[in-house]
């Protein structure tokens, strides 16, 4: 069963202030009573009364409006982009639209691929007196069964013209690709790596973003370490040939014999 949008009943914004919602309900409130003899309406008196109760308690609204983020956005039934009525186009589209359905139930719930047809008629958006020639003919096919609680399947047979005719079927195809048979979620993409600013060293005391002297300040002790720390490396170092100390860092000059 639906969830009834007291937001929407009311005519008002979700962010609504107390005031706001007292004053339309007392507004609607005369127009629904029952004692009106024009405009009387039971039914959405008792749903404004509930309305009222719910969103005049903070906690009570604060509830209601949490468990509303909680439910995912209703899907527009399948012939809002589908043309069922047409006299030949529309019944192939109807066939196409039921398997589709089956086809996705069948893949995400292998277990339970079982469909009604009250949520085969409310996914389709169509009556269901109208799909008696469809159920007939798909199950005549081999490509639908139904069980014994009048729920319908997809077999393998169908499976299998599903998976084949896609690509030779724009509506099918549709279908499966753009997850509107079903609640598939759309597939999520990879999240962008985090940038990273890297901002240069400064160059004769001035950073490329016109700071001043103070980072090259800051800075120096560590550019006055690892020069030591090379000369001291250059000064130890073997040569690789001989195993000896390096011959330039004696300080002598080979061509001088001493």
């Amino acid at each position: 069963m639906k969830k009834i949008d007291y937001y929407e009943f009311l005519q008002i914004s979700p962010h609504a202030d107390r005031d706001t919602i007292h004053r339309v309900y007392r507004f609607l409130a005369a127009r629904y009573h029952p004692d009106n003899p024009r405009s009387a309406n039971a039914e959405k008196f008792s749903l404004l009364t509930q309305a009222y109760e719910v969103l005049s308690d903070p906690e009570r609204r604060a509830a209601y409006d949490a468990s509303c983020e909680l439910e995912p956005p209703e899907q527009p039934p399948l012939s809002s982009s589908i043309d069922f009525m047409d006299n030949l186009e529309g019944e192939t589209n109807r066939r196409l639209a039921m398997l589709a359905v089956l086809y996705y139930r069948r893949r995400t719930n292998p277990q339970a691929p079982e469909v009604s047809l009250n949520e085969i008629e409310t996914r389709m958006g169509f009556p269901r007196d109208y799909l008696d020639f469809t159920t007939w003919y798909l199950s005549r096919k081999g490509y639908i069964c139904r069980a014994d609680n009048s729920d319908f399947t997809l077999t393998a047979q169908g499976v299998d013209y599903v998976e084949t005719q896609r690509v030779s079927m724009p509506i099918l195809n549709k279908l499966l690709t753009s997850g509107d048979a079903g609640e598939e979620p759309k597939a999520a993409r990879p999240a962008k790596a985090a940038s990273v600013t890297i901002t240069p060293p400064p160059v004769n005391g001035h950073s490329k973003n016109g700071s001043g002297n103070g980072s090259a300040q800051a800075l120096q002790p560590v550019i006055d370490a690892s020069v030591a720390l090379c000369e001291e490396r250059r000064l130890t170092a073997k040569d690789r040939r001989t195993g000896t100390r390096d011959r330039r860092a004696s300080g002598r000059e080979r061509r001088s014999g001493d």
